[in-house]
């Protein structure tokens, strides 16, 4: 429905346009009403009616001077102007000052009706004009982005600066959302995630490519605001099950040039795509982890899969979990590095766990293994969007076999978590991973582990860890930083607090110290 505002010195000719013509049937409501042009002139300014009728004679400012002034002020409505002066040139100067109308009084009322419904209609073609012009320019838009980050851009015709395209930085973010409705429709608009403001797209684009959602990050604040978000985001994980649990971000490397955002896009598009690699938990992959990935190179051969499938059986049958969770441990760790698609990587694995079904029903005929059918694992295995998540699925179905065949005691699969801990605590070990490989519930491990051995999990792994440490500082051959990857620690100043809490100094003090004696 569209507004009108009435304005008459007379207020019975104001009344009586009112009730004159049906004014809900065309399509209006009345806003408003004046009786002087300067009260007319501060209403439409306020109101912004998509009509005003308006007597031409009326006090402090006539009706010309009421339209004249409106239009400098930004007012696009449309005008129709009452006047008892026939003289053509009043007529003459309102259609000069874009007057849509101009009926003279008395005022006929099929000819008032006539002139306003015609009024509403172009009102409202206008209005859709206006509405497809924004899609066509939205979508127009969303195209030329689009070129921009495939690197298909004239450079030529491109003009950054009509675009809202001029920064002096850019980075490219690439991120999905799995498990809940497809699409550009997120549990959070990116905006909330930053927590800014994103009007006339001053802080970042916004665009889909395949099914991925693109963010174009425009400037130094709108960096800064992600950066903020990904150390909440990795500090604090999001509750399991929640819509953030269900968001997957992948950035590339920040770039001065507008046309070098197809570095950042590649860059964050490769990483995208190795989502399927992720460790339990982790939601994010930066442009840092590239050089691993360009590590990958080696192709996926098949002929492995009997020989892992040997190994398991084997290990199967001697009740070794330490030896079957490290075979799995070694298995991950080549199909991380393989060149191959995700699909080859879920049949390879899907392969191989049939086979060791294969074997062991062969091996032990006269035994009624609970495995689930084949149908039901090639369906578990390929719906899977993490690794992981196969991988835990293969470790509790061979736990069930050696269940069945005699399980060890708690306290030698405990021996074996230690074995393992001893011999990898310079990966990124974490008890979710130790207890899905060995086939048990993290908090049920958990608990084991602190009351047979006295101590956390995690605090039994720093000790290892720094433990380590203190024979590679003594070596004298290695840097501190050097020593904290070597032992496993990212992140050296975290190796510098957890060194300095179970040693009472810093790594570099403690050097010192037994380099002078």
């Amino acid at each position: 429905m569209e507004t009108v505002l009435i304005a008459d010195d007379e207020k019975n000719i104001r009344e009586g346009i009112k009730c004159i013509i049906d004014w809900e049937a065309l399509g209006f409501t009345v806003c408003g009403e004046a009786g002087n042009g300067e009260e007319a002139l501060k209403q439409i300014m306020a109101l912004r009616p998509g009509l005003v009728l308006l007597d031409i004679k009326m006090p402090k400012l006539s009706g010309l001077e009421v339209v004249e002034n409106a239009r400098e002020q930004g007012y696009n409505g449309k005008f129709l102007i009452l006047s008892g002066f026939s003289d053509f040139k009043y007529a003459q100067t309102a259609i000069r000052l874009g007057v849509d109308n101009y009926i003279t009084k008395p005022i006929d009322e099929d000819e008032l009706t006539e002139a306003v419904r015609r009024i509403g209609e172009e009102i409202k073609t206008a209005k859709e004009n206006e509405s497809h012009k924004e899609h066509y320019k939205k979508k127009a838009r969303k195209e030329i982005l689009h070129d921009l980050v495939m690197n298909r851009i004239d450079k030529s015709v491109f003009s950054p600066g009509e675009m809202n395209l001029v920064s002096s930085v850019y980075q490219v973010v690439l991120y999905e959302n799995f498990d809940i409705n497809e699409g550009e429709n997120m549990p959070y608009q990116f905006s909330e995630l930053l927590k800014v403001t994103n009007n006339g797209s001053q802080t970042f684009e916004h665009f889909m490519v395949e099914n991925y959602n693109v963010i174009i990050l425009k400037g130094s604040f709108a960096m800064e605001k992600f950066e903020r978000f990904l150390e909440h985001y990795e500090s604090t994980p999001p509750q399991k099950g929640s819509p953030m649990d269900s968001l997957f971000i992948a950035f590339g490397c920040p770039v001065k040039d507008l046309f070098d955002i197809h570095i950042s896009y590649s860059e964050a598009y490769t990483l995208i795509k190795r989502r399927f690699f992720c460790t339990q938990g982790q939601h994010t992959l930066g442009y840092e982890e590239l050089p691993k990935m360009k590590e990958v190179s080696e192709s996926l051969d098949n002929s492995r899969i009997s020989e892992y499938c040997a190994q398991i059986t084997d290990y199967l049958q001697t009740f070794s979990r330490r030896k079957v969770a490290e075979v799995l441990y070694s298995l991950e760790e080549y199909l991380y590095n393989v060149n191959t698609s995700i699909d080859s990587v879920k049949l390879f694995l899907t392969d191989l766990f049939l086979q060791i079904k294969e074997n062991i029903n062969r091996i032990y005929s006269n035994n009624s293994f609970s495995f689930p059918p084949n149908s039901e694992i090639i369906e578990y295995i390929s719906e899977r969007r993490y690794m992981y998540e196969i991988i835990e699925y293969i470790s509790k179905q061979l736990d069930v076999i050696m269940n069945s065949m005699g399980s060890s005691s708690r306290e030698s699969v405990l021996d074996d978590v230690l074995h393992y801990i001893d011999h990898n605590y310079a990966t990124n070990i974490k008890l979710e991973i130790i207890a899905a490989l060995f086939g048990y519930n993290s908090a049920y491990l958990g608990k084991i582990f602190n009351k047979t051995v006295g101590e956390s999990f995690n605090s039994y792994v720093d000790q290892i860890r720094i433990n380590h440490a203190i024979e590679l500082l003594k070596d004298n051959k290695l840097k501190v930083y050097e020593i904290a990857e070597r032992v496993g620690y990212k992140n050296v100043d975290y190796f510098h607090k957890k060194f300095k809490k179970y040693v009472g100094v810093s790594p570099a003090e403690y050097r010192n110290k037994k380099n002078e004696e």
